[in-house]
């Protein structure tokens, strides 16, 4: 799976989106600030889970920034097929529309099973280098994608005014 990946993306010039389902558009201004200025910086490729919330948000606002930002790409990270299944009508014709023009799709396993959503968080975290969230501090899986991205030293962005703010990670003197 890592090969896969680096075939799709480089983690340094990646970001990735984790957030709550109960997101609701409170950052959508903020999400394509965030990602014209990770562009700015060299970040390319861009990570959703597909979720519904936040992730869906987040790969839409990618796709929207991809209109003037040349070479911006929507990696869109799939933990099943099916997972759409589960969602709302509304959500599901998103996700249909999302992943016809991401430039990447990748699903991650072949079927549900326990543990699937972490592992698509872990592969979330593995292949980017900062993460963009949306995070009011609740307990969960988004709380377990931060927490994991933070002991990996990675940059987190928090864009729920809400919830908490994350120093950055220190500077890695030697390797």
């Amino acid at each position: 799976m890592r090969y896969l990946c680096f075939m799709l993306c480089t983690p340094s010039l990646s970001v990735a989106f984790t957030g709550h389902r109960t997101y609701r558009g409170g950052a959508d201004e903020a999400l394509c600030r965030v990602i014209g200025e990770a562009y700015d910086r060299g970040f390319r490729t861009f990570l959703s889970g597909m979720a519904v919330g936040f992730d869906l948000s987040a790969a839409e606002a990618v796709l929207s920034c991809r209109e003037r930002l040349s070479g911006l790409q929507l990696v869109a990270v799939i933990p099943f097929p099916g997972q759409a299944e589960l969602f709302s009508w509304e959500d599901r014709v998103r996700f249909g529309r999302i992943i016809t023009v991401a430039d990447r799709t990748l699903v991650l396993s072949d079927r549900y099973h326990r543990g699937v959503y972490r592992m698509r968080n872990d592969f979330l975290v593995d292949h980017a280098a900062q993460l963009v969230a949306w995070f009011d501090g609740s307990p969960g899986g988004t709380e377990y994608t931060v927490r994991r991205a933070l002991q990996s030293g990675r940059a987190v962005s928090n864009l729920c005014s809400a919830g908490p703010l994350f120093p950055p990670p220190a500077p890695v003197l030697f390797q």
